[in-house]
């Protein structure tokens, strides 16, 4: 057979299932490339939403395919297959021979991937911790049990060897529910939730991409549980009928899902102040702002997501663990602004 790829600029590849197609669309992928990829690679790349039959993103390898199918796939970039140290500043909270705790800065990259192979926290780790981290997380990973976004701020937790990692790691997929861990943010949203505090129960699936998140329908294919509870703390700009231009929000999370508390409090029409992805339909309402308190908020250009708690169980001592980050000062300066509203 001939080449079936025609190059539809990189790093996409197009092709046409011939009349003889037929099987799962990982088995058939994997051996129309050729070797290019793995099976568990071509799964792995299906399940992220790389790939799509007839314009529609589809994730489930065991799709079956049809002749005459038109498939793209969005090709990994090559990998440089170990990270290596980078002299970045840390922000250390705690450390010992089996853990690190840090506050990590908005615009830092937890770990290395498309576009980011350089300057991420994994390679100030690698720099700061030398050969003791957990390689468990995997290469690009190692030591990594939790992330947060590159534009969320806050404190995280990083394992140092392999016992840690395991028991860490635990602790998070068990999300507290019957141990000590307990994570908390600071949200600053738009408006006010109705009640001054809830639970958003609603599973989260992909919208479409490999990283944008959508609230699903429970008994859609890719539709994970997810729950937020949420407290509002401070309300800036309120008026009589006890609306308010904005508010300051505690987040605790009872599930751990990708993008979880910026796609929840969208949902219930109180995105982030800031958030490129979900608050941005909600972008002119700082045009209802005082001049200073809107200047601040136009020229702030991410989420206004800090995780300023974390507590855990120690792997090896078994002590509870309890750390704060204080609120960062870009935030810091939007809630001095809003609270000078009158």
């Amino acid at each position: 057979m001939t080449d079936p790829f025609k190059q539809a600029g990189e790093p996409r590849k197009e092709l046409i299932a011939d009349e003889s197609a037929e099987g799962r669309l990982d088995a058939w992928l994997a051996g129309t490339l050729g070797g290019d990829l793995s099976r568990n690679r071509v799964k792995a790349l299906i399940e992220q939403g790389a790939v799509s039959i007839n314009a529609a993103v589809i994730t489930e390898p065991k799709r079956k395919i049809k002749p005459g199918d038109r498939i793209v796939i969005a090709m990994p970039e090559p990998e440089d297959p170990e990270p290596k140290g980078e002299d970045i500043p840390l922000t250390v909270l705690y450390e010992d021979r089996d853990l690190i705790v840090l506050s990590k800065p908005a615009g830092l990259v937890v770990h290395p991937g498309a576009g980011n192979w350089t300057g991420t926290l994994v390679n100030a780790l690698i720099h700061h911790c030398g050969d003791s981290l957990s390689g468990i997380g995997g290469v690009k990973r190692p030591g990594i049990v939790h992330r947060l976004d590159k534009e969320t701020s806050g404190v995280m937790v990083v394992a140092k060897n392999d016992i840690a990692h395991r028991h860490l790691a635990d602790q998070f997929a068990d999300h507290g529910r019957t141990g000590p861990l307990e994570r908390a943010y600071q949200a600053i949203v738009w408006g006010r939730p109705r009640g001054l505090r809830g639970t958003i129960d609603a599973p989260l699936g992909r919208a479409g991409d490999r990283t944008k998140r959508t609230v699903k329908q429970a008994d859609t294919d890719d539709a994970r549980e997810a729950i937020t509870h949420y407290e509002v703390m401070e309300r800036y700009g309120e008026k009589p009928d006890a609306t308010c231009l904005a508010s300051l929000v505690e987040c605790r999370l009872e599930t751990g899902r990708t993008h979880q508390i910026r796609v929840h409090m969208a949902h219930i029409g109180h995105p982030l102040l800031g958030d490129p992805e979900y608050g941005a339909a909600f972008k002119t309402k700082a045009n209802l702002l005082p001049d200073a308190a809107r200047t601040i908020v136009t020229q702030f250009h991410r989420q206004a997501l800090h995780a300023y708690l974390l507590a855990f169980e120690h792997p090896v001592t078994g002590e509870t663990m309890h750390f704060e980050a204080p609120m960062p000062d870009d935030m810091e300066r939007i809630i001095e602004a809003l609270r000078a509203i009158e």
